[in-house]
C-alpha cells in the first residue's frame, strides 16, 4: 500500500508543482504587462498625436479652401450685383430724362448751349457797350437806362393739349 500513497503523493506534488509554475507565470506576465503596458501606452499617445496634428491640418486645409470659395462667391456676387445695380440706374435715368423731356424742360445739353449763348451775348454787350460808352457817354447812360426799366422777355409758351371729354 505504500507504493499506491507514493504514487498519490507524487501525482499531488506534480500538480502543485505545475499549479505553483503557472501561478508564477502568471505573475510574470503581470509584470511584464505592467513594464511594456507603459511602453505600449506612451506609444499609443504619440501615435494619437500624430494622428492629430494629420487631422487637424486637413480641417485646416478644407476650412481654407472653403473660406476661397465663400471669398469667390461673395466677389462674382458683388460684380454681378454691381452690374444690376448700374443697369437699373441707366434705366431710371432714361425713364426720368424722358418724363423731363414730355413736360418740355430743358435736359443738360440745352441748359449749356443756353449758357454759351449767354456768355457770348455778354461779352458782344461788353464790346459794343465800351464801344457806345466811348464815343458818347449819354448814349451809353440811356442803354442802361433803358435795360433797367424794359420789361423781362416773355416767357416761352408751351402748347397744351386740350381736355378730352
Amino acid at each position: 500500500m505504500a507504493t499506491q500513497d507514493d504514487d498519490s503523493n507524487k501525482a499531488s506534488d506534480r500538480i502543485k508543482d505545475s499549479a505553483q509554475q503557472i501561478w508564477l507565470a502568471g505573475l510574470g506576465a503581470f509584470a511584464k504587462m505592467q513594464q511594456e503596458g507603459s511602453k505600449a501606452f506612451e506609444a499609443l499617445v504619440k501615435d494619437g498625436a500624430g494622428m492629430q496634428k494629420k487631422t487637424q491640418a486637413a480641417a485646416e486645409e478644407t476650412l481654407a479652401q472653403a473660406q476661397q470659395r465663400m471669398s469667390g462667391f461673395a466677389s462674382e456676387f458683388g460684380t454681378k450685383a454691381a452690374g444690376q445695380w448700374g443697369k437699373l440706374e441707366n434705366i431710371f435715368e432714361e425713364r426720368v430724362a424722358r418724363a423731363l423731356e414730355k413736360l418740355g424742360a430743358p435736359s443738360a445739353a440745352d441748359m449749356t448751349a443756353l449758357q454759351a449763348r449767354v456768355e457770348a451775348l455778354e461779352a458782344q454787350l461788353k464790346q459794343g457797350g465800351a464801344k457806345d460808352a466811348a464815343s458818347s457817354p449819354a448814349r451809353a447812360a440811356r442803354k442802361t437806362m433803358a435795360r433797367k426799366t424794359a420789361p423781362p422777355p416773355a416767357a416761352k409758351k408751351t402748347l397744351r393739349r386740350p381736355k378730352a371729354g
